[in-house]
């Protein structure tokens, strides 16, 4: 979502903030904005509707806005529509301090109908702008920014990352957190806040993750964090191993397509530390040998994708270890008063490791009493750290905001879980753990293979990218399989898709299918590839036109009914997927191209939601 940038510094902080800005793009955003505290002690604001390019424009234009101390903004907006009032960052009436803000304030009307009882003025429909007129108020007050900063955080109720400038201060910058990402970077006479690391590994690798409410005073010469009490806290410095260039295109148009052709090293870096001698290690368990002693229950909480790989996860969890496993929707979650305890274990699946419903749905099943085990991607992230367990995919920035690695890699780490608890409770044999083993192997050469057909996605693309309504249907791995590519389709090209277990046509679905109508028929998973073949006689003998995704093993056959087919190489079938998903991916990507839809960047959507 939102995405922040402060400097403080001894060069010009406007280009760092542009800079940061633009690497923190593909959050998804519909305004940006910058303010500058000048050598002179006031502030310089321009923030405007539309792309950073519009920004940059207006920066270039305005020769006054200069300054070594600055804090950035993109806004996804939630108050109030996407417009120039509304662009942070926001200054209150008296033009001493600017903030700039992530997450919402949920008490901000009560907050502002007593300051506008009180004479202040207000210019914008959000909720961010509350926070810089109570700032004012209380500094107008109090005569001390620090003061003025941590009454304000006594009285707003809700979410937030921020950053602070006040003209008075004019060598410091403040940032404040609570339930949304913000960190600190350090650097040689630099100092920097954002919301992603991403913003800042041009610059710096050093970096501390802040936690629920800490404030932090941050100079170009030093970083001071304080806690709730305004006690001193000593914070750990985390070095950032990301690479630069794996957050730039690299000579690929898109982002998306660079992640979809880096899925086989990702997927490798992901399975490779956790193989020794022919056995599924995970030293992050190691401490806790007897987790599933006692467990019942598996519950599989996420959002969106991740969801996706849950639905994964509970057809191959629950075959493997033989008790009930529920793939369950983060936002739903807290809401469904989920049966949790000792004997359940949730585990709780994301990106980013910011999603502020699956946070929700993590401190719900904690208070519970209920272990949790995360898998996520970024190191020192929220989930993990609140996490009893975390399995880092280690999958490397990903950049467009519809998911592809990130995914992958979630998914091949969720079913080696499985396969682990299976084989440490002696529920799988050996003789099937060891097809298991020699597939997990050979998965990223044949996720390789798969990606050397680019040819006939975009051939296939180009012959329906102008269809209105698609329809995804599939049987247990393919099901879930299908709920992605169907996810996958809509974000980026915009087209009405759905997902629909093939088992219920009859029930109501087949009806929406007439002459014309795409399907895309998955028939991947081989205990079922025959009744997935009647349901695509099903759908053509209403008019429907059928994509198969189908093995090669099974593509002759099936190719006889069904002239268009993407073929994979076949695996172990709890794998299956793994390879099912990359044509997905990729006819999705290309019919985006073909309808000419901004593919990293779709509309209305954002990578990491930190907002309920």
């Amino acid at each position: 979502m939102c995405g922040i940038i402060g400097f403080a510094g001894k060069t010009d902080a406007k280009s760092v903030l542009l800079d940061g800005l633009e690497r923190l793009e593909y959050r998804g955003y519909d305004s940006a904005g910058i303010a500058v505290v000048s050598s002179k002690g006031e502030l310089q604001v321009e923030k405007s509707k539309g792309r950073l390019a519009v920004l940059r424009e207006l920066v270039a234009a305005d020769k006054s806005v200069s300054g070594n101390v600055g804090i950035g903004h993109t806004r996804w907006a939630t108050h109030g529509e996407p417009n120039d009032v509304n662009a942070h960052p926001h200054v209150g009436e008296a033009g001493k301090i600017a903030v700039v803000h992530n997450g919402i304030i949920e008490n901000y009307l009560e907050i502002k109908n007593s300051l506008i009882r009180k004479g202040v003025t207000f210019q914008s429909d959000t909720d961010t702008e509350v926070i810089v007129q109570l700032l004012e108020y209380y500094y107008k007050k109090y005569d001390d920014i620090m003061d003025a900063v941590y009454k304000v955080l006594s009285r707003i109720k809700g979410a937030y990352a921020m950053g602070i400038l006040c003209s008075d201060y004019p060598e410091q910058m403040i940032a404040a957190r609570k339930d949304a990402p913000l960190l600190i970077g350090y650097g040689d006479e630099s100092n920097y806040i954002a919301s992603d690391v991403t913003a800042l590994l041009a610059y710096t690798r050093m970096v501390t993750y802040m936690e629920d409410d800490e404030v932090a005073v941050i100079t170009a010469k030093s970083v001071q964090i304080y806690d709730s009490d305004r006690n001193i806290l000593n914070m750990e410095q985390h070095t950032v191993d990301w690479d630069i260039a794996a957050a730039e295109k690299g000579g690929y148009t898109h982002f998306m397509l660079k992640e979809i052709m880096e899925q086989p090293e990702a997927v490798k870096k992901t399975i490779s530390p956790r193989l020794e001698n022919g056995q599924i290690v995970m030293e992050e368990l190691s401490k806790v040998p007897d987790l599933m002693q006692n467990i019942t229950r598996i519950y599989i909480v996420a959002c969106g994708s991740a969801y996706h790989v849950g639905m994964i996860g509970k057809y191959v969890i629950e075959k493997l270890l033989h008790i009930p496993v529920e793939a369950c929707l983060a936002s739903e979650f807290r809401y469904s008063e989920p049966v949790l305890g000792e004997k359940s274990l949730v585990i709780v699946i994301s990106q980013s490791g910011e999603t502020l419903d699956s946070m929700a749905a993590l401190r719900e099943a904690k208070r519970k009493g209920s272990k949790v085990l995360s898998i996520v991607n970024v190191m020192g992230s929220s989930i993990a750290r609140e996490s009893d367990i975390v399995l880092y995919t280690w999958a490397g920035p990903e950049i467009a905001v519809a998911t592809t690695k990130a995914y992958s890699t979630q998914m091949v780490l969720l079913i080696m879980l499985g396969v682990y608890f299976a084989k440490q409770q002696g529920l799988i044999e050996e003789q099937e753990y060891q097809k298991v083993i020699d597939s997990l192997l050979e998965l990223p050469e044949q996720m390789t293979e798969v990606l050397k057909n680019l040819d006939t996605y975009q051939k296939i693309a180009s012959r329906y990218f102008n269809h209105n309504s698609i329809f995804f249907i599939g049987r247990n791995l393919d099901y879930a399989l299908g709920l992605e590519g169907s996810l996958k389709l809509k974000e980026i090209s915009y087209i009405h898709s759905e997902s629909y277990a093939a088992g219920e046509l009859k029930h109501g679905t087949i009806s929406l299918i007439e002459p014309g109508t795409l399907v895309v028929a998955l028939a991947t998973y081989a205990p079922l590839v025959e009744k997935s073949l009647s349901n695509i006689v099903e759908v053509q003998s209403r008019g429907a036109e059928v994509i198969a995704l189908v093995t090669q093993e099974t593509a002759a056959t099936i190719k006889e009914r069904v002239p268009e087919i993407f073929a994979v190489p076949q695996t172990h079938p709890i794998l299956q997927p793994m390879l099912g998903m990359i044509p997905l991916q990729l006819f999705a990507y290309y019919v985006a191209l073909n309808r000419g839809c901004d593919i990293d960047k779709p509309r209305n959507l954002a990578k990491s939601v930190t907002v309920e």
